[in-house]
């Protein structure tokens, strides 16, 4: 696979055909730790290990891991009494927290540190007597989590168009809060909207939508223009795959596709393309991506150009409780 370098801005070399790889792509700190999470977790305890909803929304990991003897649920009752059990990267409301409780289930909150930021954020606000405006896309995980750390003042927005439909008395305290994984410019085209329409508006102590969405997103900008084919690996629930999609099109790419894995690229998107642009979503393997690129080096595309936007050094530490019992057990945490 990849990769010499080329420099930001700078065109690829290439003679007829061109395949430019993004950096960054793939995992993403939080995605990593909640993987981790469960594969540490199921050595220590041993299978079954259940997971409330998808521990990342890929196909291919969740796959990987019902193999190791992890269990996937939608919800708590599925979970026998006293069993444990591990929330998911997207984070949990209050009220799934509780619930384990009173199961007497044993947790291991895998809930990404930048979303647990945001869930701060939302009780920080509801104490400080805000109206939350929560932008994001209902039914997603981390969009239920966040609401429910404050139901009674959060509203969701989810497009601009939403604007309009909402009222709040002038002296009303209004904050917004967003999804983590998100396109930044539509977010930010909503917030515009909103503050137009309401110039008490005030924000997040700091951006919500997360390091990793935004710097693949750039990368996708990067490599897109003038591009001929995009296409990002990554599983249809990942907000932030499909974002890609979208902003890869927005960015310049004539057609641009998302695949779970190399088994769905149609041959018929290759015709008469000579430039093509390769990434993948926060929470795919490396090894998914590997696939997708020998696939096009078979049909007489170069090796890949790997295009550098942003390095990615965050790492974040294993959940408490999982630390606790494994030094307790004697490994490294």
């Amino acid at each position: 696979m990849a990769s010499d370098t080329v420099t930001l801005g700078m065109p690829a070399l290439g003679a007829d055909r061109d395949l430019l790889l993004a950096a960054p792509r793939g995992y993403c700190a939080g995605v990593d730790r909640a993987v981790i999470t469960v594969e540490k977790a199921l050595d220590l305890y041993g299978a079954p290990v259940y997971v409330r909803k998808q521990i990342v929304h890929n196909k291919h990991v969740v796959q990987t891991l019902e193999r190791r003897g992890a269990v996937f649920v939608e919800e708590l009752d599925e979970v026998p009494g006293g069993a444990t059990v591990v929330f998911s990267a997207h984070g949990v409301s209050p009220a799934v927290h509780d619930q384990a409780e009173e199961r007497g289930l044993k947790t291991i909150d895998a809930t990404c540190p930048l979303v647990t930021k945001v869930h701060h954020e939302a009780r920080r606000f509801d104490r400080e007597g805000y109206q939350i405006l929560l932008i994001g896309h209902a039914g997603h995980e981390e969009v239920e989590g966040t609401a429910g750390e404050a139901p009674e003042v959060i509203t969701l927005v989810e497009t601009v168009a939403d604007v309009e439909g909402l009222s709040f008395p002038d002296d009303t305290k209004l904050s917004w809060l967003s999804q983590t994984t998100l396109s930044v410019d539509e977010t930010m085209a909503i917030v515009d909207a909103l503050r137009e329409k309401f110039p008490q508006l005030e924000d997040p102590p700091s951006d919500d939508i997360c390091y990793a969405t935004q710097n693949r997103q750039l990368a996708v900008k990067e490599i897109s223009e003038g591009a001929d084919l995009m296409i990002v690996v990554g599983s249809a629930n990942s907000s932030n795959s499909v974002r890609l999609v979208e902003v890869a099109l927005e960015a310049g790419a004539k057609a641009s596709y998302r695949v779970d894995d190399v088994t769905e690229i149609r041959e018929e998107w290759l015709e008469g393309v000579d430039k093509v642009g390769v990434t993948s979503g926060a929470s795919v393997p490396e090894d998914l991506v590997e696939g997708v690129l020998a696939f096009l080096n078979e049909r007489g595309f170069p090796t890949a150009t790997a295009v550098h936007t942003a390095e990615e050094s965050l790492i974040f530490a294993l959940p408490p409780e999982l630390r606790r019992d494994l030094r307790a057990a004697g490994q490294p945490a």
